[in-house]
């Protein structure tokens, strides 16, 4: 009988953005692709250091400890590199203990079609396109941010409480929830109330936004992958989840109540909202210990990278 990945949620990640590929890109962008494939297959054996979604990749897996029948989170490796090319990356994940078996390696051909046909719940890569074109199917993707923030230094790990890490042989300070945070406009929810913003205002945004308090907001392109994570957390059970989320949004009162009474018509959980009112989100996020943080506005993911791991999200083309 063949494994179905159906059940399971699916991440699908590129090789630079779980490993730090700094260097070797500027080798591609800079002398071409045969350099770049004779510089991978000439240092296979050195391990590549982890890059921004590492922590994040790391964390997920580690869900499928917590259950004892079946795994949770299946982790494929999504990637525009050859066969050839790729034993690097497989020789990294062997060295850091990662359960990632399966891989997609296209030799520089669209990545999108492959996510729909792995049932793929979210896809994160550094390149552009294949996001875009992942968003644009209606799968949840990120462009994730490369610059900024040292890889050397990890994500703040926030420890589960110890009972949680008693009941699975471990240590307390070694077990870590999984934090992720997303806006809400344009991610969550589609960008129909932020257009009023941009083309209106502030006051028109705001009138709209109590005249339809009661209206749930349209699912945006994270929607389905936030119910996803919900529904982990009430299988894996609320008293020291392992899944912690949050909501980071430069809405303010009184534009919080319709995204509320939205959470609750989805029936989904979100454990921590900050309505910010036009205040950065570094600092927040920083003290929340996302492993990664999911923004539609290049202006927020720069300034958040330089804490915590985050991730660009494009418009859908197919929404104008």
């Amino acid at each position: 009988m063949a494994y179905k990945l159906e059940k399971k949620m699916v991440i699908g990640v590129s090789s630079r953005a779980l490993f730090d590929l700094t260097v070797e890109n500027e080798i591609f962008e800079q002398q071409g692709l045969e350099a770049y494939c004779r510089y991978q297959v000439e240092h296979e054996q050195e391990i590549l250091k982890p890059g921004p979604g590492f922590g994040l990749i790391k964390a997920l897996l580690k869900l499928n400890e917590y259950s004892q029948n079946k795994d949770l989170v299946e982790v494929i490796i999504m990637s525009r590199n050859s066969p050839d090319t790729s034993l690097r990356v497989f020789n990294a994940i062997a060295h850091y203990g990662l359960s990632i078996t399966r891989s997609v390696l296209v030799s520089g051909a669209a990545l999108a079609p492959y996510l729909t046909a792995f049932h793929t719940d979210l896809f994160l890569s550094a390149y552009e396109d294949d996001v875009q074109s992942a968003i644009d199917s209606g799968i949840a993707a990120g462009i994730i941010c490369t610059e900024h923030r040292g890889y050397g230094a990890p994500a703040q790990v926030i420890p589960i409480q110890a009972g949680i890490a008693a009941g699975q042989g471990e240590r307390a300070d070694e077990a870590c929830q999984i934090r992720i945070a997303f806006d809400g406009d344009a991610v969550l929810f589609t960008d129909e109330s932020e257009l009023i913003f941009r083309e209106k205002g502030l006051n028109a945004f705001e009138e709209n936004e109590k005249m339809h308090a009661r209206e749930p907001l349209e699912k945006g392109p994270f929607a389905q992958f936030l119910k996803k994570l919900s529904d982990l957390q009430k299988e894996l059970g609320t008293e020291n989840c392992p899944i912690r989320t949050a909501l980071v949004t430069s809405r303010s009162a009184p534009a919080h109540e319709r995204v509320i009474r939205t959470m609750r018509a989805w029936n989904v959980r979100v454990d921590e909202a900050f309505f910010l009112g036009g205040l950065e989100k570094k600092d927040v996020l920083k003290a929340f210990g996302a492993q990664i943080f999911f923004d539609d506005q290049s202006v927020h993911t720069a300034s958040a990278a330089q804490a915590v791991p985050a991730a660009r999200v494009p418009c859908c083309r197919s929404a104008g």
